[in-house]
């Protein structure tokens, strides 16, 4: 940034969180001005670590559903619990955090031009009849059963930014984000990646829910911002886009790359299948091809060698992986 130039001002909400921590990271390095709120509710401020020893990253602590005072000339919306062991939690602060959330940042738009960017999922299209999924696709979502809090407050969250959109003209842009992982992931969140790695690395046995057949689409976390990044850079932008690897893998494949990786040892248990889990997750990214240029760079084995990488110091750090334990090959 030359001498003089006016840092652009980007808000991020759900900064605290596992994606848009990264996301903090890297409008920091692109020359943004960037304020990050988060109630932490599922947010870690040591995510924020490296953000916060930046003197243009400002925290602020609240709430998406209560007014926000920021002036910010981008918006990304990332404020909600996104894994099922948190969402499921709180159900009912969950769909708020996702609607009310919605109607807040709508508010904010309308009084000024700014663009929305708001994190959406591919929870939308539900157990889906369609595979790969388009945005074309309206989806198959139980609207009452236990995931509904997150699939339905993400798909109502839709609708206000697409109304707000024709009746205002609100810049708003939606990104339906695939599942997701790299460092920084919980330990406890109950998604995949970090539920296999942490119990590989301690020793445990690798939780399977049902055959193990049922599959999903992986993508890595720079991939995923990187994504999100142009899609804030484009000029303009009209509906839905996916974002995510289109590289499909059933869990018991992925379960023994990690096996693979990390060195374990342990056994492979299964469990029942949860209810309303989708049998099949794979993006169909032509319009991101198309629009954007987005191309996944990571491949898996790559992304989960920098993942696992970033686990182990960490619950080194915590005192979690004594060498002597069962099942780790010296």
């Amino acid at each position: 940034m030359g001498l003089g130039a006016v840092r652009r001002t980007a808000l991020v909400t759900g900064a605290a969180g596992f994606i848009g921590s990264h996301l903090v990271d890297r409008l920091l390095a692109e020359g943004f001005e960037v304020v990050g709120l988060d109630s932490l509710m599922t947010g870690d401020l040591t995510n924020l670590a490296n953000a916060s020893r930046d003197p243009h990253f400002h925290f602020q602590a609240g709430d998406v559903r209560e007014p926000m005072h920021v002036h910010a000339e981008l918006i990304f919306n990332f404020a909600c619990p996104a894994s099922p062991v948190h969402y499921q939690h709180d159900p009912y602060t969950t769909f708020t955090t996702s609607v009310v959330g919605a109607q807040r940042i709508i508010e904010m738009a309308r009084g000024r031009r700014c663009t929305v960017v708001h994190a959406s999922t591919s929870e939308v299209y539900g157990d889906p009849n369609v595979h790969p999924q388009p945005e074309s696709y309206w989806g198959h979502v139980n609207p009452i059963g236990p995931r509904a809090c997150y699939d339905e407050g993400k798909r109502g969250a839709e609708t206000l930014f697409m109304d707000a959109k024709r009746s205002w003209n609100i810049d708003a842009r939606l990104v339906r984000i695939f599942n997701t992982y790299g460092p920084r992931m919980a330990f406890n969140d109950g998604r995949v990646v970090s539920t296999f790695v942490t119990q590989a690395l301690r020793g445990q046995a690798l939780s399977v829910f049902g055959e193990g057949t049922q599959t999903r689409s992986f993508c890595y976390v720079d991939d995923l911002v990187e994504g999100f990044f142009r899609v804030a850079m484009r000029e303009s932008f009209g509906g839905p886009m996916n974002l995510g690897n289109p590289g499909e893998f059933t869990m018991i494949e992925l379960a023994k790359l990690v096996h693979e990786l990390t060195g374990s040892t342990t056994p492979i248990e299964f469990h029942p299948l949860p209810a309303d889990d989708p049998k099949q997750r794979k993006p169909d990214i032509s319009l991101a091809r198309e629009l954007i240029g987005f191309e996944p760079k990571f491949p898996l084995r790559e992304g989960l060698t920098r993942t696992i990488a970033d686990f182990r110091a960490r619950l080194e750090a915590l005192g979690e992986l004594p060498n002597n334990k069962p099942g780790l090959k010296p």
